[in-house]
């Protein structure tokens, strides 16, 4: 794996459910590489700001939130936090796999939550982050939407989970299509990640998710990737020259030098 020319202390990052798992750690392997962090949730992390009280950042919004986000970028914080940085990352991060039911079966509620919080937030502060005057004109803009190998592959009790991370994906291709000044952008499946959302599959029925199974199995094998790996890699490539040479990949499949 390659690693950036660009000096940490010119580079930012936004990372977008921040306050545990993939989220967490990418803030906190971010962090440590001497990046400034700016995390939005509906809660905060104590903790990281406890140790990285200069170079973090954080704002508790709702991002199931449409009309609260909307609101967020009206005020020229995200502009603020950003200011002159050479480089800026927006890791599109926060996610729910609820609701876990077949079609039907489903609380309208719910799924309009799944919609806004897995793609209205997205696209919304990808389209912030790319916008000419959000950061200086020389500045390069990294987008990255974390996937999911649901988007690719459909699976039963998933149909909105599964819709929603497509979603990201066919974003990403249409944004490389419109190539804005500066911006680069890749929709990244970070593998099967031991997480809360594992933890929420695992203790879904059967009847509601068929392949339960198969996940409690991968978790018994140990074959499930930790928070830390998987943000190394998506940092790694979110640096590295390679980023947005294609639209869509696989943590797992990544060869680049």
């Amino acid at each position: 794996m390659t690693s950036t020319t660009l000096s940490s202390a010119s580079i930012c990052a936004i990372v977008t459910g921040h306050t545990r798992g993939l989220g967490a750690a990418l803030a906190e392997e971010l962090l440590a590489r001497g990046i400034r962090v700016l995390g939005l949730g509906r809660g905060d992390h104590p903790s990281l700001a406890g140790r990285h009280a200069t170079a973090f950042e954080q704002t508790v919004l709702d991002l199931a939130d449409t009309a609260a986000i909307e609101h967020w970028l009206a005020t020229g914080a995200l502009r603020t936090f950003i200011g002159d940085a050479d480089c800026v990352l927006l890791f599109n991060n926060a996610g729910t796999v609820d609701p876990i039911a077949p079609c039907g079966a489903q609380d309208a509620g719910v799924v309009a939550r799944a919609i806004a919080l897995n793609v209205a937030a997205p696209l919304m502060l990808a389209n912030a982050i790319a916008a000419p005057d959000t950061a200086k004109a020389q500045a390069s803009r990294r987008i990255v939407h974390v996937s999911s190998g649901a988007a690719r592959n459909a699976y039963a009790g998933w149909s909105v989970y599964c819709a929603t991370k497509s979603a990201l994906d066919h974003h990403a291709r249409a944004v490389a299509l419109d190539a804005p000044h500066g911006v680069r952008i890749c929709s990244v499946a970070p593998g099967v990640v031991d997480t809360g959302m594992q933890a929420t599959i695992r203790s879904t029925s059967v009847e509601r998710f068929p392949l339960r199974e198969r996940f409690e199995q991968l978790k018994q094998d140990g074959k499930l990737t930790t928070p830390e790996a998987a943000a190394r890699q998506l940092i790694e490539y979110a640096l590295s020259d390679a980023f947005g040479s294609t639209s869509t990949t696989d943590v797992r499949e990544l060869v680049y030098s």
